[in-house]
Order: C-alpha cells, then structure tokens, then sequence
C-alpha cells in the first residue's frame, strides 16, 4: 500500500502505454484510484443499500417474477435463438407458454 501512495501516476501511465503501443482510455483515472486506495473494496449488504440511489425500488417490481433455471439446448438451437436478438429468453418463456395452452396443460394467458 506504501508503494501505491508513492506511485507517480502519469509516468506509470505513459510507461502502460508505451507498452501497449497506444494510448489506453481511463488508465489515469484507474490508477488515480488505486493510488487513492480505492480499489478492491468490499461490497456489504449496508454499504449497498447506503449507495443506492433515492426513489429507485429495491428488488424486483414484477408482480409474477421468474425462476432462475438450468437447462440444456442443442447448439443449433441456442445460436438461432441467441441471433434472433435481445429479449430471445422471453421469446421462449412465450413459445413455452403458447405450447402449453395449446396443449391444455396452463390456461391461457
């Protein structure tokens, strides 16, 4: 940590950079931090609730939430989906349900 508080930032960030070969976007600040000795800092459950910012809810504000589960697809199948774009999980959760209805297994929605 002594070493850290010592660091010069800029001459350490140019040396990253001649390294690297080019310029690197927020490395000044990275390391400022770091110097600063904020970094690796240990996330309580208090220390979030303190950060959180007012008037956002906490947890979910979905009347029906989703069960987080496993399971296994064909690669095909997952790339397909996957390349259909964003929301592809509650495109299946609907096919799922569409199938189901259909079945007279779950009542329509």
């Amino acid at each position: 940590m002594k070493t850290l508080k010592k660091m010069n930032v800029s001459k350490v960030a140019r040396a990253i950079e001649k390294d690297a070969g080019q310029s690197l976007p927020g490395l000044r600040e990275s390391l400022a931090e770091a110097k600063a000795v904020r970094f690796a800092q240990v996330h309580t459950p208090e220390r979030i609730v303190a950060r959180r910012r007012p008037g956002r809810p906490v947890g979910s504000v979905q009347e029906d939430t989703k069960e987080a589960i496993k399971i296994r697809l064909d690669a095909d199948v997952l790339a397909a989906l996957r390349a259909s774009g964003d929301g592809w999980q509650t495109r299946i959760n609907d096919a799922l349900r569409a199938s189901l209805a259909l079945s007279g297994k779950l009542a329509s929605a």
